[in-house]
């Protein structure tokens, strides 16, 4: 019998683990980490080794392949992902260990492991995982992300990971004509009950507020994901030709290289390496203490202003009405970056905010209309199940779907079974 379960992301963001399986062997899609309160990881739950014939990996962010290493400790177990992802996947994985090594039950000899056991494979061509026939198509999310189907011989399972439909500087729109034949869609649902804007307008929109602050004498402060988003919002700077000077702190540089050396990867690749060119990485703490001082734009890890230089740069132009804290990116419950867009602090023991504070939609995932997009393109689809969402997101995206489908919708929680076929 052929069942699906949810081993983490069910009615939650983060730590996506979705296991298939015939009863005897499974592959798990995805086996990521996310944080509790106190900044501790969440581990997805865990399956059994024995008739676990690998991992298939979506896309490099940590909430989806964070626990990978786990399967390495005492075993060996296969992993299959984009090149792009595969080359991601260790720098994330060395600093995850760096920052949180203390609460991680694996270390660097599991992570080298990992990624001698990491293969790469192209999209559009099908491998085995043991008796299941994988294929990956562009997500559309980040570079190297991707759809992940599973081909059994009952039906196909078709896994969207992260996924997006706007095209960006940094990614394609995703390959959705590839799903045709998708029966059971396992789909996120991290903006199931949003509508983004049109993106042209959000750039134009951000370049023009971002220069307005420049001119008038401030300095810009822009809390961005280090893979991928803080990629994208240079890459939108340099292709309007910003002239003012752009800086750029954390692990930016390194990504941003290694993307470049995988250019097939990027959509603009030409406006990226412009980008890369033309603005200027901090290189330490003499950099970091004079880049504040000057009317300017800094980009600068971490996205929720939850640790990184993004948190030093914060406290220095907090104070000042000419400096603007610019957010583009998904800000999580209990971060300093929720905090500040509901109350105008960064914590309980802060001043309110003297800086301009916005908030710009430079989302990587698709909102609920492109969602049922994506739904639509599977003419043979039979079941939904809906991961990667807080409760509200998942509850209120499965009633647009079976009134505008009609087809059967699960919203399970993590360790729930899906029956899919006897």
């Amino acid at each position: 019998m052929y069942t699906l379960r949810i081993l983490g992301g069910g009615k939650e963001v983060g730590r996506a683990g979705v296991e298939v399986t015939d009863g005897s062997n499974s592959v798990v899609m995805d086996y990521g980490v996310n944080f509790d309160q106190n900044d501790k990881p969440n581990f997805p739950l865990q399956t059994s080794p024995r008739g676990l014939t690998g991992f298939v990996v979506s896309h490099a962010h940590l909430d989806h392949v964070g626990a990978l290493p786990i399967y390495q400790i005492s075993g060996s177990k296969p992993v299959y992902g984009t090149l792009m992802t595969k080359v991601i996947t260790e720098v994330m994985l060395k600093d995850f260990l760096k920052l949180s090594g203390a609460h991680i039950p694996y270390e660097w000899v599991e992570v080298k492991k990992l990624m001698d056991n990491f293969n790469s494979m192209p999209y559009g061509e099908e491998f085995e995982v043991g008796p299941f026939k994988v294929r990956l198509d562009d997500a559309g999310h980040i570079p190297g992300s991707a759809m992940v189907s599973v081909k059994t011989d009952r039906g196909v399972v078709s896994y969207t990971g992260d996924i997006n439909l706007t095209e960006t500087k940094l990614s394609n729109r995703a390959e959705i004509e590839k799903l045709k034949e998708t029966s059971v869609m396992v789909i996120e649902t991290t903006y199931g009950t949003f509508r983004h804007l049109e993106r042209q307008k959000v750039e134009e929109q951000f370049v023009e507020t971002v220069k307005e602050v420049v001119e008038g004498g401030g300095t810009v402060l822009i809390p961005a994901f280090s893979l991928s988003r803080s990629q994208e919002i240079m890459a939108v700077l340099a292709e309007k030709g910003f002239e003012y000077p752009v800086y750029f702190d954390g692990m930016i540089r390194e990504l941003t290289r290694m993307m470049l050396d995988n250019r097939q990867f990027i959509h603009r690749a030409d406006v990226l390496s412009k980008a890369f060119e033309t603005f200027q990485p901090v290189r330490g703490w003499e950099d970091r203490h004079k880049v504040w001082r000057e009317r300017g734009v800094i980009i600068a890890s971490a996205g929720m202003l939850k640790g990184g230089p993004s948190v030093y740069y914060f406290k220095r132009i907090e104070d000042n009405p000419k400096n603007a804290v610019f957010l583009v990116s998904y800000q999580g419950d209990r971060t300093p970056g929720r905090k500040l867009l509901e109350t105008g602090k960064f914590d309980e023991q802060s001043k309110l905010l003297k800086a301009r504070l916005q908030l710009f939609d430079f989302s990587s995932h698709a909102g609920k209309d492109q969602l049922l997009e994506i739904l639509k393109a599977a003419s043979q689809l039979e079941k939904v199940v809906l991961v990667h969402g807080s409760e509200q997101s998942v509850n209120g995206f499965a009633q647009l779907v079976r009134e505008k489908l009609g087809v059967e919708v699960f919203g399970p929680e993590n360790g729930q079974e899906i029956p899919l076929w006897s």
